[in-house]
């Protein structure tokens, strides 16, 4: 998809949030600045819902808003760390920093600085169900040191993954999956807005294809959109029947297998970021590609890694870093 992603062009304001309590809390963050912790399903608007915060609560977002992913960290080496742009100029002449030191040092500079507007800035640690308890430790001494200029948000699918001072230092959001009904007022908003033809019963149709997941929704919108330039029940349901992974997940193996780890990395950060899906569902097209290619003790050993990783994940760890380690491991056994 060329075009710019809808989930980025058209992000919500905290008037156009789906969920009408979500709307309450952070809006009320916003005139009495306090910890928040959001927790719900993938793709229910945890992070979108940060974002709109902090537009509405400061003047300067861009800087006083500050995006730490735990998968950022966690789920790559100290040189794609470093390398990083975003926090190249915290870890400049840090080489000999371990990994937890590295998010360590980002977090507290970050938390440190002084606000560029307003009386206070906001920390987005996004992902934390990844966040391990030694680190947890350390945020919970940055959250109570500088508690008087920065907003702590933690975003996480699983909030008993976090320790209990951290829990207790902030309010707790829940995130529903969103209806039927709220989805198909997101979607409204959008196509008018992209002045794109459309009826009441496509709206439904990707609605109810979704199945409470915003991103979701939008994507599945536009990827319609982009193939049959409006959004009906007709174009929806021919667009929608036949989209797919195993075409991706084919080449991302074939890359593996070549030893192309970049490559087939960057494939993966494709499927679970720029598209949504969740680890589980990457990992059943996984195996449905690796059943049609391998056979006997490759498919064997397939199946082996797989029941692995499907456990790594129910744990709450990093959905990339289980299936990166997978797809490192096909590579092993084909070099």
């Amino acid at each position: 998809m060329d075009a710019p992603l809808w989930t980025d062009a058209h992000a919500p304001s905290l008037e156009e949030l789906p969920q009408p309590d979500a709307r309450e809390y952070l809006q009320k963050a916003v005139d009495e600045p306090l910890n928040l912790l959001l927790h719900g399903p993938a793709g229910v608007g945890k992070t979108a819902g940060v974002r709109a915060l902090g537009r509405e609560a400061h003047d300067d977002p861009d800087n006083d808003l500050v995006e730490i992913n735990v998968a950022d960290f966690f789920g790559r080496t100290k040189t794609e760390i470093k390398n990083d742009p975003r926090f190249a100029s915290f870890l400049d002449g840090k080489s000999r920093l371990s990994k937890r030191d590295m998010i360590n040092h980002v977090l507290k500079e970050s938390a440190s600085y002084a606000p560029v507007s307003g009386s206070y800035k906001t920390v987005l640690l996004d992902n934390a169900e990844d966040v391990r308890v030694d680190f947890q430790q350390a945020l919970r001494r940055v959250m109570e040191r500088y508690h008087r200029t920065t907003q702590f948000v933690i975003c996480t699918r699983q909030p008993t993954k976090l320790i209990p001072p951290i829990r207790s230092r902030c309010f707790q959001v829940p995130l529903r999956a969103a209806t039927n009904d709220e989805l198909v007022t997101v979607l409204q908003r959008i196509v008018e807005a992209e002045d794109v033809d459309y009826d009441d019963d496509g709206l439904e149709y990707v609605a109810g294809y979704a199945d409470g997941d915003v991103r979701e929704a939008i994507l599945a919108a536009q990827t319609t959109v982009s193939r049959a330039d409006e959004l009906t029940m007709q174009t929806a349901y021919e667009t929608l029947g036949d989209v797919g992974t195993l075409d991706e997940v084919g080449e991302m193996l074939d890359d593996a297998e070549a030893g192309d780890f970049t490559d087939a990395r960057s494939t993966l950060d494709d499927l679970l970021v720029d598209e949504g899906y969740s680890g589980a569902e990457v990992l059943a097209e996984i195996l449905t590609v690796g059943r049609k290619r391998y056979d006997g003790d490759r498919l064997a050993r397939l199946h082996r890694l797989a029941g692995e990783v499907d456990h790594d994940m129910s744990e709450g760890t990093s959905d990339r870093v289980h299936l990166g380690h997978l797809l490192a491991e096909l590579g092993r056994s084909t070099a």
